[in-house]
């Protein structure tokens, strides 16, 4: 268990350190308990991204994983979208992007509103106008990737969330020989 402190201004301006709750642990490790589930997601993961420009990829998976509320996966993935060059100015952006759509390409706004649709199914179904859109944007190849990629940062969220992965420790790149 790690306790994280900052340094915060006091009335006399003298520092002194703040400190947060302490961190929760891992319910359960997957990839040490079902290794054959994980490794087979880990090579899922590999395909979806074929074809997909990857820093889309990471506004996707960043955005799926702020609907799922996936702590570990925020963590993850805007430090790998930071690391690969993407601005932290879109990444902060990202989820109020309807309000923001000057950041983004109009590609880019149709993965988003793909992403959502898909995230948030309890909400009905993915509306004919929404795919219409990403359509005109991705080819079907690109499209059937950029929806499977949808669909694995959505397993990814689940898993992450229910066995309680602690974020804050990951490392960009951390995974990347496990693909």
């Amino acid at each position: 268990m790690t306790t994280n402190t900052i340094t915060a201004a006091t009335s006399s301006d003298s520092p002194a350190p703040a400190v947060y709750a302490p961190e929760e642990p891992a319910r359960l490790n997957l990839a040490g308990l079902a290794p054959d589930v994980y490794k087979a997601m880990i090579r899922l993961d590999a395909v979806a991204h074929e074809g997909l420009d990857p820093a889309l990829a990471e506004l996707v998976k960043i955005r799926a994983s702020q609907l799922n509320h996936c702590a570990f996966c925020l963590d993850m993935h805007s430090k790998d979208a930071l690391a690969a060059g993407e601005s932290a100015e879109r990444i902060i952006q990202l989820g109020a992007w309807r309000e923001s759509r000057h950041f983004y390409t109009e590609k880019e706004l149709a993965a988003l509103e793909l992403t959502e649709a898909v995230t948030l199914l309890t909400d009905g179904f993915v509306p004919d106008e929404v795919y219409a859109r990403v359509a005109v944007h991705f080819e079907e190849r690109e499209l059937a990737r950029l929806l499977s990629l949808i669909l694995v940062i959505n397993s990814w969220n689940r898993i992450a969330v229910t066995s309680r992965s602690v974020p804050g420790h990951y490392t960009p790149g951390q995974f990347a020989a496990h693909k």
